[in-house]
């Protein structure tokens, strides 16, 4: 099946082709884990709000749902490093000690960023499926030092739908360079937050320049009742 694109998204109607299905797209959720959305995780230990981060679960696991109903590929991202730190860059250890987080660091839910612990988990109302695709980056965008666009291109994805945290950084980062390498993009605004309101709601304005020049924005609830008209 096929649908129309979507009347509500802005600042253009996405997709640009036309027409989008559940074979060219896919539903990436960025960095949904313990880390960003617990109280005991990184993100709270750098002395940010999760008032954000976390009103994006409800949102994201309706969206997920529908993904799943209409057989989209879904993929999660994690940002994460190996236990040895050896993919940690120096500025990005130097920026997190900063900010009294060190990456590596013990934390309630173990070492901060770092696979295996429990603070890399996705949260439990998001909790992947067997087949479901997780991809470790050591980065803030999905794309750099990973197989996504790879996989991607493998299965003839050339669309995604966005969501996650935070807005400002890991979201936008990935916009930008999917963007880059010719995806069409639409971000999923409900499902997705950040530090502050204002960081969320600017990321989205910058999306609004030049007819859309990342990509397409809109609310969950409208692709599921895209999908639920058929």
């Amino acid at each position: 099946m096929s649908w129309a694109p979507l009347p509500s998204s802005r600042p253009y109607h996405w997709p640009l082709s036309g027409q989008w299905s559940a074979q060219d797209t896919a539903l990436l959720i960025i960095d949904m884990q313990q880390d960003f959305l617990s109280p005991d995780g990184y993100f709270a230990q750098m002395g940010y709000s999760l008032a954000s981060t976390q009103a994006a679960i409800e949102p994201t696991r309706s969206l997920l749902a529908g993904a799943r109903e209409e057989g989209m590929l879904v993929i999660y991202t994690r940002e994460s490093h190996r236990p040895d730190l050896m993919d940690l860059s120096p500025t990005k250890r130097a920026r997190a000690q900063a900010m009294g987080a060190p990456i590596g660091g013990a934390g309630p839910l173990g070492r901060f960023l770092v696979r295996g612990e429990a603070g890399c988990d996705i949260v439990e109302q998001l909790k992947p499926q067997e087949a479901e695709l997780i991809i470790d980056k050591p980065g803030n965008g999905a794309f750099h030092a990973t197989d996504l666009d790879q996989i991607l291109r493998a299965q003839g994805i050339r669309k995604l739908l966005l969501c996650g945290v935070t807005t400002d950084v890991c979201v936008h980062s990935t916009l930008r360079e999917a963007n880059d390498l010719g995806y069409d993009c639409l971000l999923v605004e409900d499902c997705c937050g950040a530090g502050s309101a204002e960081l969320h709601e600017a990321s989205l304005m910058m999306m609004m320049n030049e007819g859309g020049i990342f990509g397409a924005v809109a609310k969950q609830d409208e692709l599921i009742e895209l999908w639920q008209r058929g």
